[in-house]
């Protein structure tokens, strides 16, 4: 038996202020207003294991192959949409939701997809009304001072050649006295951070300004951001801080190596790639970033590459883990004490033509079940020249968006 998904326009209709009366929010991607949400939840599979990518293709595929599809308005992001939201290490529970309804939105057209056969859902705008809340913060995993231990721990390692940069991560929790409005946090965070990627999937919520993959038809993009500076908010001041940064030999170091291992992971599945000789500065609110934007065209073959194995080449790249890819994973699961769970892990949509962003889930926070806690993370890439006190301000400075969104509720 088929299962019928429809696809209307809808207008010009801002996604993140509207909702389905009868239905949760429970997925969204979101970059300056352009983007998904889903609400309500149709299926959803969690998967666990090295070929958790493998699974998700198949399990996705099994899906589509039950849809009859009537999609009036065509497009990459339009029809049936699977939203996931993957571990950063492959024993770890990964999260693929299809929602019962997804309202889209792309350069001022709006268009809403429904699951079965009841006429189109009622979407109306709605105020905010949410309730402000309370945060009080508590300690991470480990103590400031252990976090810098083990920064000196890894220094000596890549100092010793064991490796040549592994990326140390920290988290700190948050307690709130109502539950954390979801939609609100989502519009702080897109009214600060206009230019990441925002996205909630099974309560991990945040704002990324780093892009894994994204395919458009047969057209390969990757982000890769590593090097990092904070801002001063003097806009001369800060000037002056990009112009270090595109010349510091630790941030280009590490940038380097990041980007080698996407351009890499990619090479055998396009006929062309174009990786600039220098990376541009990636201003935010709060920090800037080194960034270079590696680009290619897939194979044309019968076999070409999916966004699937796509991701499960690049991730994880040497951003989020470092180089080489097993000895720094291992040093992680040895000096982080924490469950990343999904925190790096590679985050976003497919739509039923294999099209779709998957970005790394970075700036971003794990929700509890009842929304009345939360987890935040921050990582950060250590090299020979790296310095614990630095790499700490640097932790800082990539924890601030999840929390001042958080306090400002």
């Amino acid at each position: 038996m088929s299962v019928l998904i429809t696809t209307e326009i809808l207008g010009n209709h801002p996604i993140l202020t509207s909702a389905d009366t009868n239905l949760d929010l429970v997925s969204a991607w979101v970059r300056s207003g352009d983007g998904l949400v889903g609400f309500g939840e149709y299926k959803r599979f969690e998967v666990v294991g090295e070929d958790r990518f493998l699974k998700a293709k198949n399990w996705w595929n099994e899906q589509l192959s039950e849809f009859s599809i009537q999609n009036n308005v065509h497009g990459s992001g339009t029809g049936p949409i699977l939203f996931s939201s993957f571990s950063f290490d492959a024993n770890e529970k990964s999260v693929l939701i299809i929602p019962e309804v997804v309202l889209g939105h792309k350069n001022g057209k709006s268009w809403i997809t429904w699951i079965g056969n009841k006429s189109q859902p009622d979407i109306t705008p709605i105020s905010n009304s949410a309730v402000s809340s309370e945060i009080t913060w508590q300690n991470g995993s480990i103590s400031e001072e252990k976090w810098r231990e083990q920064v000196t721990t890894a220094i000596a390692a890549i100092k010793n050649s064991q490796l040549e940069k592994v990326v140390l991560a920290r988290d700190l929790n948050a307690t709130s006295s109502t539950g954390i409005d979801i939609r609100n946090l989502l519009q702080r965070l897109e009214i600060e951070y206009p230019s990441t990627w925002l996205f909630f999937v099974d309560g991990l919520i945040g704002a990324t300004p780093e892009l894994l993959v994204r395919l458009s038809k047969s057209l390969v993009t990757s982000r890769v951001l590593a090097g990092t500076i904070r801002k001063s908010g003097n806009e001369d001041r800060d000037l002056a801080l990009a112009a270090s940064l595109a010349k510091s030999s630790k941030d280009l170091e590490e940038h380097e190596y990041a980007v080698k291992s996407v351009a890499d992971a990619l090479a055998p599945f396009c006929s062309s790639t174009n990786v600039p000789e220098s990376p541009f500065v990636l201003h935010l609110s709060n920090v800037m970033h080194l960034a270079t934007d590696v680009t290619g065209v897939l194979n044309d073959s019968a076999k070409q590459a999916d966004i699937f194995t796509l991701v499960e080449k690049l991730h994880p790249s040497a951003a989020v883990c470092g180089t080489p890819t097993d000895v720094a994973k291992k040093l992680i699961t040895s000096l982080e004490e924490m469950n990343r769970g999904r925190y790096s892990g590679p985050v976003g949509w497919i739509d039923a033509h294999g099209d779709g962003e998957i970005a790394i889930a970075l700036r971003c926070g794990q929700l509890s079940a009842d929304q009345k806690s939360i987890q935040i993370f921050a990582g950060c890439g250590i090299v020979a020249g790296s310095d614990p006190a630095n790499e700490y301000a640097e932790s800082q400075a990539k924890l601030m968006p999840m929390r001042t969104a958080l306090e400002t509720l």
